[in-house]
């Protein structure tokens, strides 16, 4: 079998803040960007990986999600409990310091895991926590 990881989505409740974080902070390029009904769909991705993207999507686009389940959503983006993506660096020291100077909120700084990998974790603008690996 032949499959790879197209796209991811992650939920972004201000379009604005989302793709300067993505794009300014992360460096990702810009693939797509849709708006629709007022909403905004923005498509990033590595700029060396073309075929791997992440989407950040409205979450009250889903028509199936009850006015309830609404709020839980947004409650849970509020804590950074929604959604959650894992990347990978080089360079874990410069990838968090360039991510605390942009003023994204850390929620861990650079660790050795007793399971065997350094990483660190921030939030999105949305909430999403972003753990970043370092590869060796």
């Amino acid at each position: 079998m032949d499959i790879t990881i197209h796209a991811s989505f992650l939920p972004q409740d201000d379009p604005d803040a989302a793709l300067a974080f993505y794009r300014d902070t992360l460096g990702f390029e810009v693939r797509n960007d849709v708006g629709y009904n007022g909403m905004r769909w923005i498509t990033v991705g590595p700029p060396d990986q073309p075929s791997t993207s992440v989407v950040l999507y409205p979450p009250a686009a889903d028509t199936g999600v009850t006015d309830d389940e609404r709020r839980t959503v947004a409650e849970m983006m509020a804590k950074g409990t929604y959604a959650m993506i894992v990347l990978a660096t080089k360079d874990l020291t410069a990838t968090f310091d360039r991510l605390q100077a942009s003023g994204a909120e850390v929620v861990q700084e650079p660790t050795d895991q007793p399971y065997g990998v350094r990483d660190c974790a921030v939030r999105d603008p949305a909430g999403n926590m972003l753990r970043v690996q370092e590869v060796r």
